[in-house]
């Protein structure tokens, strides 16, 4: 149907289903990677560079639910396939 995610067949979610949505969970996967290297080099981080660790973190998971949402099937529960 052109849908980069698909709904999981177990549980609540998306999983990619298109080069898109793989492009895309790459993506997010290496905005976490990046943002951790970045606090890691610190010797030691300050207040300020956590709270911006944590603001990044969130920013990025609130653009992927966002993206998987209006890319992706409607979410919902599944238990497997429908029969």
């Amino acid at each position: 149907k052109g849908y980069w995610f698909k709904r999981k067949l177990y549980g609540w979610g998306w999983v990619p289903a298109k080069w898109e949505g793989w492009l895309i969970l790459l993506c997010f996967v290496f905005s976490i990677i990046g943002n951790v290297f970045e606090l890691a080099e610190m010797p030691i981080p300050t207040d300020d560079a956590e709270y911006s660790f944590f603001i990044k973190i969130i920013l990025s998971l609130v653009l992927f639910i966002v993206i998987c949402y209006y890319k992706g099937e409607k979410p919902g529960w599944q238990w497997g396939l429908k029969k």
